[in-house]
């Protein structure tokens, strides 16, 4: 049995390193009898800006003896506990035959993580992608940012590695557990820092997913599995109840096992599932603004001396506001610009991202409200992907018809004064902007959330949140607006046996971690169940 030290406290400018000789401290015992030691949890206390500490939690073991000892177990309350790190669930092949091989369609988070689960089981997936390989997919994006058409099928949101490739790579899930450590792990075996494992807001960076993505395509091809680029699933085929395969651009694949990772910007696809009758279901989604102010604005707000910058890095933030209908800040980017969300011609949308180091003048936010199934205005499984729709349509003619960004200061949308065509507004979005009246892309309701929201979460950044900030929009794809209905325990759609819905485009997932845990489980589902090809 192991101990588990919670709240050791540490100033900044301390290496970990130093650890040892703390928790020696905590515990009463020399340092030499530490037998091993290993990070739990890693956050920053920032309610002090003058005395900026990382709190960590330890998992440390110590020889039996010593552990039994009368001072050790004194300290064996509060912050000091008996722990054992649960195990996680790794089942052997069941015993009823499969057979053909699996299919995973998508490779974003859900299905990369239930491919790489499914290919280390010995099971050889098929991965269908519609969208490219992350080397074309980089060019494609690059393109497209300098003014170049917009490829429907290879973009910011489709192709190898979903929206999760450029969605810059935050790793903070609410979950905690085996599932989750296992995700991890496989993240720093495929190109990420070892620290995300046990930091509080682990983050990859836009500029580093790429390789990752690609360092999981290879182990799953080294396991037997394939990937199929450009392929785009069009249709089931469903006999009595159960798939038997799939109709794709590329033809044919029969298959008993189809792990559905679409992401929830798979409109089309949506379209076809409710043509089939797979179960959906409306969902309450997130939607907003995205809000932009020079990062040195955030940096003077929460670091009250100058060398925290060197050491920390770019300072980030989290807000809400209280009130009829609640607002918060997401996916905030420190150091990040604004890029554009979109993945059906003539449709605007943004969202932000950030590389690994941080390092734009810029900081941008997304502040949403969600809207819940009874504004959505019809009973229609799709009703809330058809607002997001509308919206987005509208914004694409305000900006000129070529994916300019709608853009606003804060003091005209608090105001409701028309912009300025001919205002010059500093933003980081790479393709150009164009002054709008931004309540022009969101339903009335959010508007009016989000102008009583700003003001209150403006004061608890001390006037630092809209001070020189501008807004552009709108900001659609904070969360899925439709779940595919699925039973508990087997994860199947229950009138179409073998179809296992996974991650955020399923409606069970809310970020990079929670949907590949999502397609983790339900691979680890169908190990459990049938014996290998």
């Amino acid at each position: 049995m192991s101990l588990r030290v919670s709240n050791l406290r540490l100033s900044i400018s301390m290496p970990e390193t130093e650890i040892p000789v703390f928790l020696a401290q905590q515990l009463g015992v020399p340092a030499e009898l530490l037998l091993r030691w290993r990070i739990l949890k890693k956050s920053l206390d920032s309610r002090s800006p003058s005395e900026l500490q990382f709190v960590y939690t330890v998992l440390v073991d110590l020889p039996p003896d010593v552990q039994q000892s009368a001072s050790v177990r004194r300290r064996m309350v509060g912050d000091v506990q008996p722990f054992e790190l649960p195990l996680f669930d790794d089942p052997a092949p069941g015993s009823t035959p499969m057979a053909e091989r699996p299919v995973v369609v998508g490779s974003g988070p859900a299905g990369l993580l239930a491919a790489y689960y499914l290919a280390q089981k010995g099971f050889r997936p098929l991965i269908l992608e519609r969208g490219e390989a992350v080397k074309e997919r980089v060019q494609a994006v690059r393109l497209f940012d300098r003014g170049g058409e917009f490829d429907r099928e290879n973009n910011y949101l489709f192709g190898e590695g979903g929206a999760g490739c450029f969605s810059d790579g935050k790793l903070t899930c609410r979950m905690e557990g085996p599932d989750v450590d296992w995700v991890l792990e496989r993240f720093v075996e495929c190109g990420g820092r070892a620290s995300i494992i046990y930091e509080n807001r682990p983050h990859l960076g836009s500029n580093k997913l790429p390789m990752i993505c690609r360092n999981f395509r290879r182990q799953i091809e080294a396991l037997g599995g394939e990937y199929r680029f450009s392929c785009r699933m069009e249709g089931l085929d469903i006999r009595e109840g159960r798939v038997v395969g799939l109709h794709t651009s590329s033809g044919y694949v029969a298959t008993n096992h189809v792990v559905l990772g679409i992401g929830h910007s798979a409109r089309d696809t949506y379209q076809i599932l409710h043509d089939q009758g797979v179960p959906l279901l409306q969902k309450a989604f997130q939607l907003g603004l995205r809000i932009e102010q020079p990062q040195e604005q955030i940096n003077q707000q929460k670091y009250a001396k100058p060398e925290y910058l060197s050491m920390l890095g770019a300072a980030d933030y989290t807000l809400n506001a209280r009130g009829e209908k609640d607002v918060f800040t997401f996916c905030m980017c420190a150091g990040g610009i604004i890029m554009p969300s979109v993945s059906q011609p003539e449709m605007f949308c943004s969202n932000g991202m950030s590389n690994s180091r941080h390092d734009s003048p810029f900081a941008n936010s997304g502040i949403v409200v969600t809207l819940e199934t009874h504004e959505f205005g019809s009973s229609h499984p799709l009703a809330g992907m058809h607002i997001q729709q509308r919206y987005e349509s509208e914004a694409f003619r305000i900006g000129d018809g070529n994916y300019l960004c709608p853009i606003q200061s804060v003091r005209d949308f608090l105001n409701e004064r028309t912009p300025d065509p001919t205002a010059r507004l500093q933003c980081s979005y790479p393709r150009g902007v164009r002054p709008a009246s931004l309540d022009r892309v969101l339903p009335p309701v959010i508007v009016r959330a989000i102008r009583c929201g700003l003001p209150i979460m403006d004061r608890k950044l001390r006037g630092n949140l809209l001070k020189e900030a501008i807004l552009v929009g709108p900001e659609m794809r904070g969360s899925s607006p439709i779940r595919i209905d699925r039973d508990r325990l087997t994860r199947q759609c229950q009138a179409m046996r073998g179809l296992f819905p996974v991650g955020e485009g399923a409606g069970y997932a809310g970020g990079i971690v929670s949907a590949a845990v999502d397609g983790l489980r339900s691979a680890r589902s169908i190990v459990s169940q049938f014996a290998l090809l």
